[in-house]
């Protein structure tokens, strides 16, 4: 495995960061190639270190003794065999926080059967409503399938949200849709989705922080090539509310900015 971070994380939806933060590791490699990617240096490989699977259950370890909220898998998908083996490990050792499978959401339902009973919190993206988009923006024409059949798998692993007594989650399923600037009629399509299909059993989270970086093309890609507007924001807002969303979290303030992206220097590993 490579792993490029480890440390406690306080931007993430707050029933998983509270104030004590996530205990997040960010592993480097992803089952996507979204061409504006957040974490470019992460996903594309450019950075991380090679670790044991022995390592990985220490840093799991270490981060429970930080006080962190449960241990945040970041980009996982690719090392779940390892994954499982190091969270088997560190569970022997005494290791009692909730897991947190943090995924793009692009996933294969018989990998998430091997994650039965070890994940608590499935926090996984649901991109793409269009198979054109999919194609066009992450070379996977059949992601909004292949999320469908995940977050399905998700939900029946962790039927309905339970927080504890600082309303920091322990088991359950929040869905994030980052919206993409002129995206607006698909992210509602997939709000109605989700509240059509799943209602109250899973949390909804919405957020407004694209951020066109350097690492996107933007000839090739010049409709991704600016931020989301706030009237475009508020519009999805106003029609989850509408539909009768009540479970979820949106975003406030300045979100589109580089800073909220976390610096991948090996920290923790």
């Amino acid at each position: 495995m490579r792993v490029a971070r480890a440390a406690l994380h306080m931007w993430e939806e707050p029933c998983i960061s509270g104030e004590e933060g996530s205990g997040a590791v960010f592993f480097t490699g992803c089952s996507l190639r979204c061409v504006y990617c957040q974490n470019y240096a992460l996903s594309r490989g450019e950075t991380g270190k090679e670790i044991s699977v022995k390592r990985l259950a220490e840093i799991f370890l270490e981060l429970s003794d930080q006080g962190a909220n449960n241990i945040n898998l970041v980009t996982p998908t690719h090392f779940v065999p390892q994954i499982i083996e190091a969270l088997e490990m560190a569970k022997e050792e005494g290791l009692k926080l909730p897991i947190v499978y943090n995924t793009s959401g692009y996933e294969r339902v018989e990998v998430l059967k091997r994650l039965k009973g070890l994940v608590d919190i499935y926090l996984p993206d649901f991109k793409y409503w269009e198979k054109e988009s999919a194609k066009r923006y992450s070379m996977a024409g059949d992601y909004p399938e292949a999320a469908k059949a995940a977050l399905r798998e998700m939900v029946d692993q962790a039927p309905a949200p339970v927080f504890d007594e600082r309303g920091i989650m322990r088991r359950g399923v929040i869905v994030r849709h980052l919206l993409l600037p002129g995206h607006v009629t698909e992210a509602k399509k997939i709000v109605e989705y989700l509240y059509k299909t799943y209602g109250d059993q899973i949390y909804v989270s919405l957020m407004n922080q694209y951020t066109p970086l350097d690492t996107l093309d933007a000839d090739a890609f010049p409709e991704l090539n600016r931020k989301v507007t706030k009237r475009e924001y508020d519009r999805l807002v106003d029609y989850a509310i509408d539909l009768g969303v009540e479970c979820g979290y949106i975003q406030e303030g300045e979100t589109a900015m580089k800073s909220f992206i976390p610096p991948f220097t090996l920290n923790g590993v």
